[in-house]
């Protein structure tokens, strides 16, 4: 299975939340096909310091700006974009209850001004959605069929529903405005320009384990995770944005991981000796969660590459970098 690149020297592509964690990541990748990318972020969760390397890129254009708003009028905004990546969300647990209303602001409302973008310019629409769409599975791994277990008023709803709502209306844009449209649904990503204190099991514990505190582990810690590398995810979506398939397609690995035995495993390629402390779970936390990827195998030829290994080193040096940075200017 052999994706021939749609997307890369002359096309002009649009990505909301650019300044995130993936999406800055996913630019790279895309400005070094020789795309001219144009970020709109508000700021609410990304950081300028991720695109920071591209300032000077001639490139790329960063936006400040809230899609939930409509885009504005700015002159990078004013012509055709061949595809638009719809990225933006806050998507941390501790966003879940700190933004809980930007987070269906941004499902919803940002999700239909940028649909509404798409058909006028006729681009391609990749929605970046989520494993939270499957909620606490009771089907593992889980298939792109499986409806999900989803508790619609819970403290993990506004994302969950947020992120169902805007495949809803992406593939009503498909049926109803013939709309080119993908969906990608994200597992457990980790990698550098994570925030340390952003809520997520890799940074959390990363974090602790560089400064030598407690590893906090919640509930028993044998609820488990497939973890990914940034690296493999992006790739995966660019698969996606270059070829015909609709989806939703999982993106993600088949490394599961529990989580006890994950933060055992940062203590030892950290070199640290902080013990590892439990604390009570978070409502509504899945058991488990590992994605089916047989679609995005026979479908697009996707094979994750980076062991799990590797891609916590890589990001262990990142955070160790980054950290001493911070304890510098301090």
């Amino acid at each position: 299975m052999v994706i021939a690149q749609r997307f890369g020297a002359g096309h002009r592509v649009l990505v909301s939340g650019g300044a995130g964690f993936v999406a800055s990541h996913l630019i790279d990748a895309l400005i070094d096909r020789g795309c001219t990318v144009v970020a709109v972020d508000n700021f609410v969760t990304g950081a300028e310091e991720n695109v920071a390397h591209l300032a000077d890129n001639p490139g790329f254009i960063l936006v400040k700006h809230d899609i939930c708003d409509g885009l504005p009028v700015h002159p990078a905004l004013a012509g055709r974009f061949d595809a638009i990546l719809h990225m933006a969300s806050p998507a941390s647990p501790t966003d879940f209850t700190t933004l809980p209303i930007e987070i269906l602001r941004v499902g919803s409302l940002g999700t239909l001004n940028l649909l509404e973008r798409a058909v006028s310019d006729r681009a391609r629409f990749l929605l970046a959605s989520t494993s939270e769409a499957y909620g606490d599975p009771l089907v593992h791994p889980q298939p792109e069929s499986y409806w999900g277990n989803v508790n619609p008023v819970g403290v993990r709803s506004v994302y969950d529903e947020a992120k169902r709502f805007a495949e809803a209306a992406t593939m009503a844009y498909r049926r109803s405005r013939d709309l080119d449209v993908a969906i990608v649904r994200i597992f457990n990503t980790y990698g550098p320009r994570m925030k340390p204190g952003d809520g997520r099991a890799i940074p959390t514990f990363i974090s602790q384990a560089l400064r030598g505190e407690p590893l906090t582990v919640h509930g028993s810690g044998e609820q488990t995770r497939a973890i990914c590398y940034v690296e493999d995810l992006v790739r995966g979506i660019l698969l996606l944005l270059d070829s015909h398939e609709t989806g939703p397609v999982n993106c993600g690995t088949e490394h599961e991981i529990s989580m006890r035995d994950l933060a055992g495993r940062i203590v030892a390629l950290t070199g640290s000796r902080s013990p590892i402390g439990y604390m009570p779970r978070t409502a509504d936390d899945p058991e488990m969660r590992r994605p089916d990827l047989t679609l995005a195998r026979t479908r697009l030829g996707y094979e994750p590459l980076v062991d799990p290994e590797e891609g916590l080193r890589r990001t262990i040096a990142f955070f160790r970098e980054h950290l001493a940075r911070t304890d510098q200017a301090n």
